[in-house]
């Protein structure tokens, strides 16, 4: 039996606090490649006391929203969540964002992601996994890959940024597909 279910090797998931959360959004709202790779709504800063009302209602809303935290400093580094879950099919969609900037590209993202995998196919019992993400998020892409994510589908130049469009990848990932991966990554 796993007792640290929210517990990676990197991070560990939390529960959000608005109040003092708040400052860490809003500064991460302030840069723009962040929120270019999180989002396909125009970028803007928000206020720290706007972030508060916001992840109020975002807890409210979405089904299974957590904090990402450094296990080394419990850092806050992000977010990481589950939504639309379709408990009749056993599948949800899965969305993540890291915004200090000097933990990208160092596992803490992985982490998050194999931790919230864990939780969906053991905690809740789903069978499916799905997200959508950036053609030009390389970085992200390789991520899910680590986690056990496939390539299943692409909304051609969905996106325009920068005077170019961008496809949208959807891509997913099974129980058993997770379970493969997971097993590999602990031999």
């Amino acid at each position: 039996m796993n007792t640290a279910l929210f517990r990676g090797e990197l991070v560990r998931l939390s529960a959000p606090d608005p109040e003092a959360d708040a400052e860490a959004f809003a500064r991460w709202s302030n840069d723009s490649e962040y929120m270019r790779l999180l989002d396909s709504l125009p970028a803007r800063p928000e206020s720290a006391r706007q972030f508060t009302q916001n992840l109020t209602k975002w807890l409210a809303s979405h089904d299974c929203l957590f904090a990402v935290r450094a296990l080394a400093d419990d850092r806050l580094l992000g977010f990481v969540e589950l939504d639309g879950l379709r408990w009749v099919h056993g599948d949800a969609w899965v969305g993540i964002g890291l915004g200090e900037r000097e933990y990208w590209g160092k596992g803490y993202g992985t982490d998050a992601m194999r931790v919230i995998l864990r939780y969906a196919f053991t905690e809740l019992n789903l069978y499916r996994v799905s997200l959508d993400v950036f053609e030009y998020n390389t970085r992200a892409i390789r991520a899910y890959e680590k986690a056990g994510f496939t390539v299943e589908g692409r909304m051609r130049e969905a996106l325009h940024r920068n005077g170019r469009l961008w496809d949208l990848i959807y891509m997913g990932v099974l129980r058993d597909g997770w379970v493969k991966v997971a097993r590999a990554a602990v031999s």
